[in-house]
């Protein structure tokens, strides 16, 4: 997480949804180990993901701990945008971290998180009709089921960087917006806007919208014990 405090991510609520909308994470636990995999939010505190029984990652999942890293809007920003002198480049970006301890399914677990998994992702496809396993051959899901494995993750800490330029002045970040816009990134120049009068503040929400595509980091983050909390705290 971004150390300046200006750029903590603090609501809990927005992050959550943020982490539910994205559902992909970089998971890393000690090893060092990194597993990439979708998500899915059960409640305020749980995160499931599943991952191919033959990942070679698989096996240190079991009982670690870990951290789930997932990964929203980012883009480049040059000083010439700022429209004031003495500026540097930097990168802006949106990014929600979960800690906590891996537990892995059980089969009726790990068949229900896939249930979820698909009946999420299918909604977002309406008007098409949503796909489920009844389409299957009989017994041939079930088969399937044995080359995966299921996980549950525990929240016990949530951080989340916001990083939108919170730090510049109201017209230096209009005119990055502008440049972006002009560019044809309409999401970027939107989450750089200033928050009209008695709106949200800059870059609230979970900063995603329809066409935003969410890419995923290298996780360089390593697992440590902390509490969890609605202040997202830089590593």
């Amino acid at each position: 997480m971004h150390p300046n405090r200006v750029f903590h991510w603090t609501d809990e609520q927005e992050m959550l949804a943020f982490v539910a909308q994205v559902s992909f994470a970089t998971i890393c636990v000690d090893g060092p180990a990194v597993v990439h995999a979708p998500l899915v939010l059960a409640g305020r505190d749980r995160l499931l993901f599943h991952v191919s029984r033959s990942n070679p990652a698989a096996a240190k999942l079991e009982n670690a701990r870990a951290i789930a890293s997932v990964m929203g809007p980012d883009f480049y920003v040059s000083p010439d945008w700022y429209g004031t002198p003495d500026q540097v480049p930097t990168w802006n970006y949106l990014v929600v971290e979960a800690e906590g301890p891996l537990r892995p399914l059980d089969e009726v677990e790990l068949a229900a998180l896939l249930d979820r998994l698909s009946a999420d992702h299918e909604e977002r496809l309406t008007p098409k009709m949503p796909w489920t396993r009844g389409k299957m051959t009989p017994g041939r899901f079930e088969a399937m089921l044995k080359a995966i494995i299921g996980y549950e993750l525990t929240i016990e800490a949530l951080r989340g960087t916001r990083k939108l330029g919170q730090n510049k002045k109201a017209e230096e970040r209009e005119s990055v917006a502008d440049a972006l816009a002009a560019l044809g990134r309409d999401d970027h120049a939107a989450l750089m806007q200033p928050s009209p009068a008695g709106g949200r503040g800059l870059g609230e929400g979970n900063g995603l919208s329809a066409g935003s595509k969410p890419v995923q980091p290298a996780c360089t983050s390593r697992p440590h014990p902390s509490p969890l909390s609605r202040a997202g705290e830089g590593a």
